[in-house]
């Protein structure tokens, strides 16, 4: 390992840390639940493409398997090493972009934070609208890694539907370039989506063509507060087959009410069963009969609603869904975050059943997330001193995958598999899915070194 090390080292300098601080922070990432995971052999900070070609040659040639990093935000363990001997490759100083405005692209480095690039396109009047909650620090080569999401993602679609290119290196150093700066590519298999939520396991991407669209002149937020969880999912039926597209129609139970008006008071009432957070977006005049006919929906199925007084208090409601995740550690000191997706026509019928499998184990479990997309965050709640009530916590998760798939669903829909929902692909892909997943990875990848023991 010291000869592997040395090599590293005199080939890369200062951009290769084995300092046992660095190796240690740079070991998990921000998934809660306890997961496997190994101290690295080294950091490397790359800075450049031929960089990355540089490390990936001689962790082939080495045998030395390779955990690409972006901010460490993932929740599936995905930038978590669990094989011996790992390098993390952490792509912090690759923060770079470009953008071409008569093109409407960016070229963009992994390490750019996602809420920079957005802020930049936005003051020139373009619009880069995957949104992940993590936004502020997560980065756009993350993003990529795992295919985020987010509430806007409704209208817009997830990162996939903005990535016209990639550049990256594969096994043994090759670089493979896909795509270009174009909307219509046909050319061959679609390998720039399939690299798109593979999660580190396929290569390492060292630049990626973005596509950028107009900037929305105006936007519009409502809230619509219900005391039958049964008539939110008619709400969101009924809003969906109107002929109106909300850029985002977003969902908070009751429990995740209660938590985050202690956390981060929004003025929801605390008594209400489930609120619908509706932003819709586009010409003010359309906007604003959009906004009429989606409130006379809300009010037609027994909705008080609420529309946003001016953008402070636009700017507060959404804050306060954006808050839900950290104020639920002010109920248990532990918590198992999914994201699984349900058909939106049995979303009703779904949340009811997972509200009696937290009767069944006697569990708190708090639903919100991105319901005009069918995407629920359920998070179980339990304290990590009980090993009894862990352990019914670990049971409720497989009821509530089961619960998904059985309505024709998904175990995720922008947290990835990572280490945490390995067995739960199985159930989803069956035993043909993952002989093809597999095949695949042993064309990229034959040595397994490119982010080892996630997703298979």
């Amino acid at each position: 390992m010291e000869r592997k090390l040395k090599k590293l080292k005199d080939a890369l300098g200062s951009k290769i840390n084995d300092s046992i601080v660095e190796r240690k922070l740079y070991s998990y990432d921000a998934t809660a639940i306890p997961i496997e995971h190994t101290t690295p052999i080294a950091v490397a900070f790359p800075t450049s493409s031929e960089d990355i070609e540089t490390i990936v040659k001689i962790c082939y040639e080495e045998d030395i398997p390779m955990v690409p990093r972006g901010a460490g935000s993932g929740l599936t363990g995905g930038a978590t090493p669990v094989v011996d001997g790992s390098l993390v490759i952490s792509f912090e100083k690759m923060n770079k972009f470009h953008v071409d405005i008569d093109n409407t692209t960016a070229y963009v480095e992994p390490g750019v934070i996602t809420s920079e690039l957005q802020d930049y396109v936005e003051s020139i009047g373009l619009f880069y609208p995957p949104d992940p909650s993590s936004f502020k620090y997560s980065t756009i080569g993350g993003n990529i890694a795992e295919n985020a999401g987010g509430p806007r993602c409704l209208k817009y679609g997830v990162t996939r539907e903005y990535v016209l290119g990639l550049e990256m290196y594969i096994k043994e150093g090759k670089l493979l370039k896909t795509g270009n700066p174009i909307i219509k590519d046909v050319a061959g298999y679609d390998l720039t989506r399939l690299v798109v939520g593979s999660e580190g396991t396929l290569g390492i991407v060292s630049k990626a063509i973005l596509k950028l669209i107009p900037k929305p002149p105006y936007k519009s937020t409502i809230m619509g507060i219900f005391n039958n969880i049964e008539n939110i999912g008619k709400s969101v039926t009924k809003i969906l087959t109107s002929g109106i597209l909300p850029c985002a129609l977003e969902f908070m139970d009751k429990n995740s009410i209660q938590a985050v008006q202690k956390f981060y008071p929004a003025g929801i009432p605390e008594d209400a069963e489930g609120v619908l957070l509706i932003e819709l977006d586009g010409q003010k005049e359309s906007v604003e009969k959009e906004k009429i006919e989606v409130s006379n929906i809300l009010k037609s199925l027994g909705a008080d609603v609420i529309p946003a007084e001016n953008p402070q208090h636009e700017q507060k409601l959404w804050s306060a869904r954006k808050n839900i995740g950290p104020a639920l550690a002010n109920i248990k000191s532990g918590k198992i975050n999914e994201d699984i997706v349900f058909p939106r026509i049995y979303l009703s019928e779904a949340l009811q059943k997972i509200n009696e499998i937290a009767k069944k184990y006697n569990l708190t479990i708090v639903n919100f997330g991105h319901i005009g997309d069918g995407n629920l965050h359920v998070n179980i709640l339990y304290d990590k001193l009980n090993k009894e009530e862990l352990e019914k916590a670990e049971k409720a998760v497989d009821e509530v995958f089961e619960l998904a798939l059985n309505y024709q669903g998904s175990i995720t829909g922008e947290h990835g598999v990572g280490l945490t929902k390995k067995k739960f692909l199985e159930w989803q892909l069956k035993d043909v899915g993952i002989e093809l997943l597999k095949a695949i990875k042993q064309s990229f990848d034959p040595k397994n070194l490119f982010n080892p023991g996630k997703v298979i």
